[in-house]
C-alpha cells in the first residue's frame, strides 16, 4: 500500500531536482560549490512570506464570512475577492 499524498510529493521532488540538474548541469551531491546554510535561509524566509499571506487570506476569508450569512452572498463576495 501506498500513500497518494506522499506518491505525489514524492513526483514533485523528482520533478523539481530534474529542473535543477538541467538549469545548473550538476546533481545536488556532486554540487560542492553553494553556501547551503544561506540558501536554507533565504528559502526559509519566503516560507514564512508565504506562511503570512495564507493566513491573511484565512483571516479575510473569516471575515467575509462572518459578513456575508447568506451562502449566495458569500460566495459572491469570495467570487470578486478572488478575481480582484
Amino acid at each position: 500500500m501506498t500513500d497518494p499524498i506522499v506518491d505525489e510529493v514524492i513526483a514533485k521532488f523528482k520533478k523539481r531536482s530534474n529542473i535543477g540538474i538541467s538549469k545548473y548541469n550538476t546533481t545536488l551531491k556532486d554540487n560542492n560549490k553553494d553556501n547551503y546554510l544561506y540558501h536554507a535561509q533565504m528559502e526559509a524566509m519566503d516560507f514564512v512570506l508565504y506562511l503570512q499571506k495564507l493566513i491573511d487570506l484565512k483571516l479575510e476569508m473569516t471575515s467575509m464570512a462572518k459578513e456575508y450569512p447568506n451562502d449566495a452572498d458569500l460566495g459572491n463576495a469570495i467570487r470578486k475577492f478572488i478575481n480582484s
